[in-house]
Order: C-alpha cells, then structure tokens, then sequence
C-alpha cells in the first residue's frame, strides 16, 4: 500500500508538469520509478527497463488528457503535428528495440546525463534567430525519428525534445508546448507496445507485468495524472514561464545526479 501512495503522488505531479510545460512526463516518471523499483527489488536486471516502459504506457493517459485541455484553447497546431509525426513513430520503433539490448546500468547513467544536459539547456536557452523557420519534409521527418529514438530509449513522451526545437524554429512557445503534448501520444503508443514486444519473453520479470510494464504503478499513476494534466495545462496559460521552466531544470539535475550515483 505505501508504494501505490507514492505511485499515486508521483502520478499527480507528473501530470502537472507534463500539461505545463508540454514534456509527457517521462523526465519525471522514469527516475522516480527506477528508484521505488529498486526499493522494492522487482527485478535488478530490468529495472530501468520496468520504469521506461512502464512510463511510457502512462504517457499514453497523460497526453489524452493535456492534448485535449491544450486542444480546447486551439494551440495544438495539427498541420505541424501531422507532419512530424511520422518519424516520431518510427523511431520510437528503433528506440524500443535498442533499449532492449542495453543493460539497466548502462540505461540509467545515459538516462542521468540526458537529464543533466536537458535541464541545462533548458536553463541557458539561447534566444532563436529571427529568420530561422521550420524545416521541409526532409528535415522534419529526419528530427521525427531522431526525437522518437531517443525518446523511446529513455522513456519520454517526446516533448522534452520537440519544444525546444520548435521554440529554435521560432514557433510561439504556447503552440510548441501544446503541439509537443499532442506528440506526445503517438510517441508513447509506439514505444509503449515497442517494450510490451521486446520484453515478452524477458526471464525475472515481476507478476503483473506485461512486457516491461508493470501494472500496479500504472494504473496508480495515471489516476492521479489524468485529473492534474488539464490543470498543468490551464496555469501554462497563468503562470510567468521563466520562472517554471528555471524551477524544472533545477529540479531535473537533482535527478540526473541522482540517476549518475546509481
């Protein structure tokens, strides 16, 4: 019962920040979840396997949610969406896949310095060039798959990648937070049945998993996170967004240190 409590609040808190700043949650849900595993000593050789995945499946509920408070106040831009979308789910494919054959230490040190070098981008944003826009069909695909690789490997939903990238395309920072949350869930359907896949046969799991999902944290947390999401999304619109994204990047390398000690 205590570990559903903390899946419970890891939940609300994920889904806050996940319709505030547009990020799917993952950044969040996976060090936390990596550290609960470990508590309870499901299974030592997949635990970052376990929370990837199982993050991922969460994202799933969580963008649903923020995609359709972001979509009410008509920032999500769906033409951009439409286009990118393609390569995201591709990658998320290879992402899966890749994840697979990495072991869970070598998983969560990639995962810590991810997270480290994030934060600081996030804190040091350089301003875009006036002139720059986004790119052709190419190109576009191309950031797709790569934002889908790498989001699958370290379970996000995507939007920590495709934000600050449409925001270096000069998209208004409202409408690249929003378009990232509706990314965000093709991005997670396909990484999440990507590790229901590769861990069907995994030896060691934990009962009630599926894959490299684990069930009593999922439904634990995407109680919570589906009722905070919409109100992430409502104080995106309220409150002064240098100052969330400064607290968030503080915060996102206090757990990419901690991911780095093990």
């Amino acid at each position: 019962m205590e570990f559903i409590v903390l899946y419970a609040l890891l939940g609300a808190f994920a889904g806050t920040m996940a319709g505030m700043l547009g990020i799917g949650g993952g950044l969040i849900i996976v060090p936390v979840l990596a550290i609960l595993f470990e508590q309870q000593a499901l299974s030592a050789e997949h635990t970052m396997h376990l929370a990837i995945g199982t993050a991922l499946a969460t994202i799933v509920v969580t963008a649903i949610a923020s995609v359709r408070a972001h979509h009410r106040r008509g920032a999500v831009q769906w033409p951009l969406f439409a286009r990118i979308t393609p390569g995201i789910v591709l990658g998320a494919v290879i992402g899966s896949a890749v994840a697979h054959l990495l072991p869970s230490e070598t998983l969560k040190r990639v995962f810590g310095i991810f997270e480290i070098l994030l934060a600081l981008q996030i804190m040091f944003s350089r301003q875009p060039k006036p002139h720059r826009r986004l790119p052709g069909a190419a190109g576009i695909t191309t950031a797709g798959g790569i934002v889908g690789t790498i989001s699958a490997i370290l379970g996000m939903g995507g939007g920590a990648l495709t934000t600050p990238f449409f925001l270096w395309c000069n998209v208004e920072a409202r409408k690249a937070i929003a378009t990232s949350a509706a990314i965000g869930l093709p991005m997670s359907i396909a990484g999440t049945l990507g590790y229901i896949v590769t861990g069907w046969n995994a030896e060691n799991l934990p009962e009630w998993t599926t894959g490299y999902i684990f069930w009593p944290a999922f439904l634990s947390i995407v109680a919570c996170s589906m009722v905070f999401a919409p109100l992430g999304a409502r104080l995106a619109h309220h409150l002064p967004a240098k100052t969330l994204k400064r607290f968030f990047a503080v915060f996102l390398i206090f757990l990419g240190i901690n991911m780095l000690r093990g």
